[in-house]
């Protein structure tokens, strides 16, 4: 063989050898728990080598009794840094919120407490403070924020391009803010009843009022005592439609439905699927065709 083939022969055996190292490297660097969360991050790490993985896929509309699969485990095992929505949303976590590599998206947001009087804490899954902080834009600016400072300080020599893409995904979520209080200004009804607790922060973003939020599951239907007094607040404050969530139960929806003509209309709790846009933008449309 002569010299100069031999040397490209040799080059050509290294390289194979060095992509073969690298495939056993994990493909996730940074795991992100919820749709909110993992949304960001990616916007954060689009142009840099940082990948990243969603641990919850599944549809679901609240975590209380969620736990980790063995894939999810090894997942979050794997990863070089944990992105998390914060405020207790993620206690299935358990130990592996213990390590030094966590973003927690909450840091310095304000809390709020779902009222005391809310069905839903009769029920047992009243929370002291509610953690579905990211259905006010203005606190996913703040998530955004944190996700960046975060990364930053794991891939600082990614910093310059993940603020600039924080800048982007910040207008976006402007221009979220502010399409939801054109459309949501001259609404005939603020007020709501919700079959979900988690709408609080939306509410607030865009200047509702949630009369009762009653978290209804299989197995934990709404009372006779509980329907009654839905239908006396339907009634009483002349409202024309009822909420539930789009994951949830509807049976009682339903009920009230047929005693007072009410329509019931499906809000996202923008927890899981596919877009947080997609799934804020239609809660926006949906409120407003509600109670045009």
């Amino acid at each position: 063989m002569k010299p100069r083939i031999f040397l490209i022969a040799l080059l050509l055996l290294a390289a194979a050898l060095l992509c073969g190292c690298g495939s056993d490297t994990p493909p996730a660097q940074v795991a992100a728990t919820t749709l909110p969360v993992y949304e960001f991050t990616s916007r954060i790490c689009q142009d840099t080598p940082v990948t990243v993985t969603r641990l919850v896929t599944e549809q679901v509309s609240c975590l209380h009794d969620y736990s980790l699969n063995v894939g999810q485990v090894r997942a979050a095992e794997a990863a070089e840094c944990i992105v998390v929505s914060g405020a207790g949303l993620e206690d299935f976590l358990g130990d592996l919120l213990e390590g030094e590599n966590l973003v927690d998206a909450s840091a310095g947001i304000p809390l709020l407490c779902p009222e005391a009087d809310h069905n839903h804490e009769e029920e047992g899954h009243h929370h002291e403070e509610d953690p579905h902080i990211w259905l006010d834009p203005e606190n996913a600016k703040q998530m955004a924020r944190n996700i960046c400072t975060g990364l930053s300080e794991q891939y600082p020599q990614y910093a310059e391009t993940m603020e600039e893409n924080l800048t982007e995904l910040l207008a976006d979520l402007d221009a979220l803010d502010a399409y939801g209080r054109e459309q949501l200004e001259n609404l005939s009804c603020r007020e709501l009843i919700t079959f979900h607790d988690g709408f609080s922060y939306f509410a607030r973003a865009f200047d509702l009022t949630i009369l009762e939020a009653m978290e209804e599951e299989s197995g934990s239907e709404a009372s006779a005592k509980e329907l009654i007094h839905l239908v006396s607040q339907v009634e009483s404050h002349s409202l024309p439609a009822v909420f539930t969530e789009k994951t949830g139960s509807v049976s009682a929806a339903g009920i009230l439905s047929r005693e007072t003509g009410c329509a019931v209309y499906a809000l996202d709790m923008a927890m899981s699927g596919d877009s947080y846009f997609d799934a804020m933008y239609h809660n926006i449309d949906t409120i407003k065709e509600a109670l045009k």
